[in-house]
C-alpha cells in the first residue's frame, strides 16, 4: 500500500484527503469511495459519517483505526478496481474519487506528525562529517535528536534558505512511521509496530548546527525551521518496501547526481533504533522516526552546498523522490549577536 495525503479545492476553500497511489499511476480518495460502498447498505448519511470515521481525510488517524482501517482499504480497492485507471471517475453523486497524480497537489503522507526524532546510524556519515573520529560510544547505542514535527513540509514544497545562511545542506534519509503504539519493545515487536516507510530530508542549516551544538546540547534551530523537515512523497507499508534490501538512495541537484547509497550499508538497523528509543518509553501511532544520513548523503561529507534556486531531489528506491527548491527566506535563523 502507498499511501497519499493531498490537497484538493473546494467551494469551501482547499480540503485535505488522503488517497491510496495505485499500480496505474492514479490515486483513489479512500474516504469518498468507502462513502459510495456504504451508502448501497445504510442511510447515505450515516454512510459519510461512518466513512469519514472509519478511513478519516486524516493519515495519522487513520492509521490509528488498526486492522478497522486497513480491511477497509482493502475492500475499497476492491470494488474500484475497474475504475482505477480512469481519472475522472466519480461516485453516485458525482464526487471525484479516481486522481491523476500529476494533477494533485502532495503534502507530506503526515502533515502533522505526532512525533520527530532523527537518528545517525550510518557509520561512514559520522566517520566523515567527524573527520575520521566515531565516538566509540556510538556503536553502543543508536543516538538520536528530537524535531519539531510541525515544520514537516511535503514533495514540492519551497525549503527556505535563511538571510545569511552559506550552508543549508540536505540530508539522505529514510524514516518509519509508527502504526501500533507499544513500550519497552523487542526488536521484533519493534518492526512489526512499523505503519510504513517514507523518504526524509532532514534539511540543516550547518551555519547554525556547528555553532548551537559546541554548547553540549543537540541540535535545534539548525533543524527546525518552518519548511525544513520534508516527508514523503507516500508511506509505503512494510509489505511492499523492505528496509534491510539494498536500496539505492541517490541525491540530485539540478539532476547531477550528489549523492548515492543503500539504505543496508546501515550500522543501527531500525528495528534496533525503534526497540532502543522504546525503552522506558512509549511510541505512539504516526510518531515518525529517521534513521540517519547515509554515507555520502549530504553536503557537508562533499564540501558543497544547494544554493536559492537550486532543485534538490532525494530519492530511495521503493519509496518514490521527494522534489523542493531552495527559496531565499527573509528571516535570519539563529545568526550571531554582534
Amino acid at each position: 500500500m502507498r499511501y497519499a495525503t493531498f490537497r484538493l479545492p473546494t467551494p469551501l476553500g482547499p480540503r485535505e484527503r488522503v488517497g491510496v497511489l495505485t499500480a496505474a499511476g492514479t490515486v483513489l480518495d479512500l474516504e469518498g469511495a468507502y462513502r459510495q460502498l456504504l451508502t448501497e447498505r445504510i442511510d447515505p448519511d450515516r454512510a459519510a459519517v461512518v466513512a469519514a470515521a472509519v478511513l478519516p481525510p486524516d493519515l495519522l488517524a487513520l492509521l490509528g483505526n488498526g486492522g478497522l482501517a486497513t480491511d477497509a482499504v482493502a475492500e475499497v480497492l476492491e470494488a474500484f478496481a475497474p475504475v482505477l485507471d480512469a481519472p475522472g471517475a466519480t461516485t453516485a453523486d458525482g464526487a471525484v474519487v479516481v486522481h491523476a497524480l500529476g494533477g494533485l497537489e502532495l503534502l507530506s503522507p503526515l502533515p502533522r506528525p505526532a512525533g520527530l526524532r532523527d537518528c545517525s546510524a550510518y557509520e561512514q556519515h559520522v566517520a566523515t562529517a567527524s573527520r575520521g573520529k566515531v565516538p566509540e560510544r556510538w556503536y553502543e547505542m543508536p543516538a538520536y535528536y528530537k524535531g519539531n514535527p510541525r515544520t514537516v513540509v511535503g514533495t514540492g514544497a519551497d525549503v527556505p534558505v535563511p538571510a545569511g545562511a552559506r550552508k543549508c545542506d540536505y540530508e539522505l534519509e529514510y524514516a518509519a512511521v509508527i502504526g501500533r503504539r507499544g513500550a519497552d519493545l523487542t526488536e521484533e515487536q519493534a518492526l512489526a509496530c512499523v505503519a510504513g516507510y517514507l523518504v526524509f530530508n532532514d534539511v540543516s542549516i550547518r551555519d547554525v548546527q556547528f555553532r548551537e551544538m559546541s554548547i553540549g546540547l543537540g541540535p535545534a534551530k539548525s533543524k527546525d525551521l518552518d519548511g525544513t523537515n520534508v516527508l514523503g512523497p507516500v508511506l509505503v507499508t512494510p509489505d511492499e518496501w523492505d528496509p534491510h534490501a539494498p536500496n539505492v538512495m541517490r541525491a540530485l541537484v539540478n539532476g547531477e547526481e550528489w549523492s548515492r547509497g543503500l539504505t543496508d550499508s546501515i550500522h543501527h538497523p531500525v528495528e534496533r533504533i525503534l526497540s532502543y528509543i522504546s525503552r522506558g518509553e512509549t511510541l505512539h501511532v504516526g510518531d515518525v522516526v529517521g534513521t540517519g544520513t547515509v554515507g555520502g548523503g549530504c553536503g557537508l561529507e562533499l564540501g558543497r552546498y544547494p544554493q536559492p534556486g537550486d532543485l534538490v531531489e532525494l530519492e530511495v528506491e521503493g519509496l518514490g523522490r521527494l522534489s523542493n527548491r531552495w527559496c531565499a527566506a527573509p528571516g535570519p535563523a539563529g545568526q550571531e549577536r554582534g
